[in-house]
């Protein structure tokens, strides 16, 4: 995923969640409240790796089809 985003030159932040409370707990909230993750949950699997843009206005499971959409 990074390697797709840097090629498509969209700039990004990666956060690992496995590095501490904090960024597991910010990831739980938006996987716990956001309707993009029901299908994900009910499937048994976690939603990783997930894209957040500007603070959930926008929440992708993997890469979106059309990166543009990122932008």
């Amino acid at each position: 995923m990074k390697e797709a985003l840097s090629q498509a030159g969209i700039e990004y932040t990666a956060i690992d969640i496995t590095t501490g409370m904090l960024p597991l707990k910010q990831f739980l909230k938006y996987r716990d409240t956001r309707e993009e993750f029901i299908p994900i949950k009910e499937a048994g699997r976690v939603g990783l790796p997930c894209i957040v843009v500007n603070k959930g206005e926008k929440v992708f499971i993997g890469l979106p089809q059309n990166l543009d959409e990122l932008r």
